[in-house]
């Protein structure tokens, strides 16, 4: 197994919400150029932590219908068809995604259980499920825009192996993440 500051996102995530508009949260631009937010996604009160030794947020405009892209990332038995670090997924629960489905994947060489706690259609999914002693909270927004969907992520991370490897887990979250959207948005493009 591979160290856990190898790790990718995608094999520490704990909780992953994803939500459309109409969710608060407010950004600016901080001297670098890069957004900042003034507050953190929510979604039926679930947000990442924003006292969180770690925490990253990406956008991303994806060049395809809103329900094509809920539908590829709420379709999780085929992960590991466009997620390259996503090796095999079992859901226990069957039928869509729903309060308490369960489902099984692995990444990495990690095992991970995760129990979705919330579901709106098109709107916002939240699952939990620590791993390897880190607790994350991953927040996903849609937001339809001319010619496509703005994807905004926000993902925090905490727990002790976060606190005594901040600076190499914030990169390896930062990466992940970014990586998971790439994909996102390609497999919804491709699928359009």
């Amino acid at each position: 197994m591979r160290a856990v500051n190898a790790v990718p996102l995608a094999a520490l995530s704990a909780v992953l919400v994803v939500a459309a508009s109409g969710v608060a949260f407010g950004h600016s631009h901080d001297h670098s150029g890069k957004a900042s937010y003034s507050q953190s996604l929510t979604c039926a009160g679930v947000h990442p932590d924003e006292t969180a030794p770690v925490v990253t947020r990406k956008n991303i405009v994806i060049n395809a219908p809103l329900a094509t892209i809920w539908r590829v990332q709420t379709d999780v038995e085929n992960w590991p068809t466009w997620q390259p670090n996503v090796t095999s997924l079992t859901k226990d629960t069957p039928g869509a995604l729903r309060s308490g489905s369960v489902f099984r994947w692995a990444t990495e060489g990690l095992d991970i259980t995760s129990t979705v706690k919330q579901v709106e259609h098109k709107k916002c999914l939240a699952w939990g499920g620590p791993a390897q002693g880190i607790n994350a909270i991953h927040v996903w927004t849609f937001t339809p825009i001319k010619n496509g969907v703005l994807v905004h992520t926000e993902e925090s991370w905490t727990g002790a192996p976060v606190v005594a490897n901040t600076a190499t887990l914030q990169t390896a979250l930062d990466t992940s993440l970014q990586n998971w959207m790439n994909n996102l948005k390609h497999e919804s493009e491709s699928r359009s």
